[in-house]
């Protein structure tokens, strides 16, 4: 980012980003590497979050979208009970074209140089293979592969706590925490989204199915015969699917907008994507017309889960177990939209939020004991 404009600045000091305590731009014109490294809060510890690779519009697109996913990363942090902070990162580009080696280890140089204020780990455009590339010029990064002492594809934990935040909706909705009989609409069968038509079979869910890939598609057609998955032609006719209880998207966010909402059919949304609601207000919308939602902050943390436990030295049953937990803190968190009167969203922030305002308050408690 060789001039910073004034779209930029407004971007970054707008007051409804909640407040962020650091935002780096980098740029290293030998590889073509332009990132922003956006760190929301370390109240509870290092801000943890993904790096996202993608062909941004322009860089305030980039910027905004980098500090809403840092922020939405300190309260997953909070409401997955890990004692880190949240913070994201974003390189500007189509992966396909300027993704390279160079320019992996040219940002690993800008992460270490935060001197592990934020660790990294893997999102949308970056893989495995990635960060074992970045985490050649830094210690903090994660998501790395089992050969290099890491946890390997996040994906698979990620799906498992999908699954248990749509178990929890359908013990809170139905009495019961199964998804037998129940037909669930899955946008996007990539990375996360192929692990959780297989969890949604099993507990004999009958799956639909789309993506922008028609390639996945049929790889999830033909690896689960038999008529239990079906496919449809887009997100626009899955929404509209008659008799569809769970709509989950597990793609890019702002599935859930004006234009979604009055015209999807489930009683229920619980998906992985980050960042559903394209922007406030939409959760009350969603209350209005009886559909509970599933905070995706608070459901698609078991990948977050599985990242951070490399930090201590990964063992999958231990962050099987805790992203087990997502059924129970689902469940509390309807609990609170309940005796609150509010949506789910706001009964999960507030959590969140006071999770982490104590954490400073004990901070600044101990320095001046």
């Amino acid at each position: 980012m060789t001039e910073m404009t004034d779209g930029v600045l407004h971007t970054l000091f707008r007051s409804e980003q909640g407040g962020h305590e650091q935002v780096v731009l980098c740029q290293d014109r030998a590889s073509g590497l332009k990132a922003v490294i956006a760190i929301h809060s370390t109240a509870l510890g290092p801000a943890l979050g993904g790096t996202r690779f993608h062909a941004y519009a322009s860089d305030e697109e980039a910027v905004l979208d980098a500090l809403n996913l840092a922020r939405g990363m300190s309260y997953k942090n909070a409401l997955a009970g890990l004692d880190l902070g949240g913070g994201k990162a974003v390189i500007i580009g189509d992966p396909s074209v300027l993704k390279s080696e160079e320019l992996l280890l040219a940002y690993g140089r800008f992460v270490e140089s935060l001197g592990g204020r934020y660790v990294t780990a893997c999102d949308v455009g970056t893989y495995v293979a990635d960060m074992d590339v970045v985490a050649r010029e830094t210690r903090w990064a994660t998501g790395r592969s089992p050969e290099n002492g890491g946890a390997g594809d996040s994906s698979v934990l990620t799906a498992y706590g999908v699954f248990q935040g749509m178990r929890a909706s359908a013990q809170h909705l139905w009495g019961d925490p199964t998804l037998r009989g129940r037909k669930v609409g899955v946008a996007g069968v990539g990375k996360v989204g192929r692990h959780l038509v297989g969890h949604l079979l099993e507990d004999g869910a009958e799956v639909v199915i789309t993506d922008v890939r028609q390639e996945s598609v049929q790889e999830i057609l033909d690896k689960h015969p038999g008529g239990k998955v079906t496919a449809v032609a887009d997100t626009e006719a899955l929404i509209r699917v008659e008799g569809l209880d769970i709509y989950a998207p597990c793609a890019l966010g702002g599935a859930l907008n004006d234009s979604s909402v009055p015209v999807l059919t489930a009683t229920v949304v619980c998906g992985a994507a980050n960042n559903q609601l394209a922007h406030p207000g939409v959760e009350k919308d969603l209350a209005d017309r009886g559909i509970l939602y599933a905070p995706d902050y608070v459901v698609n943390a078991g990948g977050v889960i599985q990242v951070a436990d490399e930090l201590h030295g990964f063992d999958f049953d231990r962050c099987k177990a805790k992203a087990s937990k997502i059924f129970d803190t689902t469940l509390a968190i309807f609990a609170r939209a309940k005796a609150d009167g509010i949506p789910p969203a706001a009964a999960a922030d507030r959590i969140a939020e006071q999770r982490m305002s104590e954490a400073l308050a004990a901070r600044a408690a101990a320095r001046t004991a």
